[in-house]
């Protein structure tokens, strides 16, 4: 069982992931509306990835992966961001800014599942990677 968590302050937008992971039984889906309950959700979940708006209320996204990743308990985790900001360099400084991947609203299904699926495998072999730096 995998774990996501989507943070995400539009209902309509945490609506419409929720039908899409809810077609795949090995990820349970968690959600925070701001960027500081997720971050507080992720520190406490260590969720296998996270899908992040831009825009939130309290602290952008942008903000919010700043945090995670100057955490250690949390930098390991793949963090995408799936925004409304579609212009190339929003796309482009979102990606110089840390996130794993940039997608952009509307949601595009083939491509959403095809990166989760993505972010999941990396998280999977980060996961690997630490277990076997603990062992040595």
């Amino acid at each position: 069982m995998r774990t996501l968590l989507y943070v995400e302050d539009n209902p309509a937008n945490l609506m419409l992931i929720e039908k899409l992971i809810a077609r795949q039984p090995n990820i349970r889906l968690l959600s925070a509306k701001d960027g500081n309950r997720g971050i507080a959700i992720a520190r406490a979940s260590l969720p296998d990835a996270i899908l992040m708006d831009i825009n939130l209320p309290g602290i952008s996204g942008i903000d919010a992966l700043k945090i995670l990743t100057d955490d250690p308990t949390t930098a390991h985790i793949p963090v995408i961001a799936l925004s409304a900001n579609a212009m190339p360099r929003d796309i482009e400084k979102g990606l110089e800014a840390g996130f794993f991947r940039y997608l952009t609203k509307p949601i595009k299904v083939n491509e959403f599942m095809e990166t989760l699926d993505v972010a999941l495998k990396f998280a999977k072999t980060q996961s690997a990677r630490t277990d076997q730096e603990q062992k040595t």
